[in-house]
């Protein structure tokens, strides 16, 4: 598994295992989920690791939203880049959509599913959190990703 950024997405590759694949031999749902916090992790591992001190203070990286529709099948061994694109940026909530694309050998690159989820920042402990900023190093490591994003900023979201 590696994850690289190029100009408008991160992307995380992810080879299927038979573990994520269920009695028929095709990839469960939940799993698809499972490769979307992969790569929201792999990207402030890579992109803002600051980000992550921040969490193991106060911070708190709320998922209120998560969808993903499906157009083809997928199987253990098949070779997926999942591609993460910031799409909407407020002053205290994200959202992010990801394109599941399955690899094939001879180059030809086909869109499995596509997905999306939307995160909130909050502090504070967790019987009183209170939503805050998106911290700067986290916008700093978005803004290669935002040339195409729906910017909220200035209004309260």
């Amino acid at each position: 598994m590696t994850a690289t950024a190029t100009t408008d997405y991160f992307e995380y590759r992810h080879t299927v295992g038979f573990e994520e694949t269920n009695l028929v031999g095709n990839v469960y749902y939940v799993n698809y989920l499972r490769w979307q916090g992969r790569c929201r992790e792999l990207f402030l591992k890579q992109k803002a690791p600051a980000v992550l001190a921040d969490v193991q203070d106060d911070l708190k990286l709320f998922t209120l939203k998560v969808d993903c529709e499906f157009f083809a099948e997928i199987t253990a061994f098949d070779e997926l880049s999942i591609r993460m694109r910031l799409t909407e940026q407020a002053q205290t909530q994200l959202e992010f959509t990801f394109d599941y694309v399955k690899l094939s050998e001879d180059g030809t690159e086909t869109l499995v599913a596509r997905g999306r989820q939307r995160i909130a920042c909050m502090r504070g402990p967790n019987t009183a959190t209170v939503p805050s900023l998106i911290p700067d190093a986290l916008a700093q490591a978005l803004a290669p990703y935002a040339s195409n994003v729906r910017s909220l900023i200035g209004r309260a979201a």
